[in-house]
């Protein structure tokens, strides 16, 4: 059996997903105790919440919260990443974590995501290509990769 792998989340979205956890629960809760109407589609929607609880669980569980990874220029989660895409020289910035946990309305990618297994280590200057869904090869630059807590304060 293999170790889970920590993952980063700022406080913010730790935050976030207890309260969420909390409102699940009493919903659940709710749910059981004044169970009438559509058995059915109460079932369905238990077992959803149920799914969501224990999603947001593990998450806590293996969470890293609000610790910024060291200022090394490195990819890696809880930076915020700036990335140029090579062919049309557009760039974006992302913060690299959890998907689920957004923070101010800034695009997060995960490790899982094509772009970020790619991206992941790479310092800046760096260009990695990764494939879409799709099937298309992308290249992209790391430009920058500051830790979260450093990003919002700039």
């Amino acid at each position: 059996m293999s170790t889970p792998t920590r993952v980063w989340i700022s406080e913010s979205a730790h935050q976030l997903l207890r309260d969420e956890l909390t409102e699940l629960r009493a919903l659940l809760a709710r749910d059981i105790d004044g169970s009438t109407g559509d058995e059915e589609n109460l079932a369905a929607i238990q077992r959803a919440r149920q799914v969501r609880i224990q999603q947001i669980h593990d998450l806590l569980v293996y969470a890293v919260v609000g610790e910024d990874p060291p200022d090394d220029g490195i990819a890696e989660p809880g930076m915020v990443l700036t990335v140029r895409y090579d062919e049309a020289g557009d760039t974006e910035t992302f913060l690299l974590g959890v998907r689920g946990t957004e923070q101010n309305g800034m695009e997060i990618y995960s490790l899982q995501s094509p772009l970020g297994a790619a991206i992941a280590g790479a310092r800046p200057g760096e260009q990695r290509v990764y494939r879409t869904p799709g099937g298309s090869s992308i290249s992209v630059t790391l430009l920058a990769a500051v830790p979260y807590g450093l990003h919002r304060h700039s």
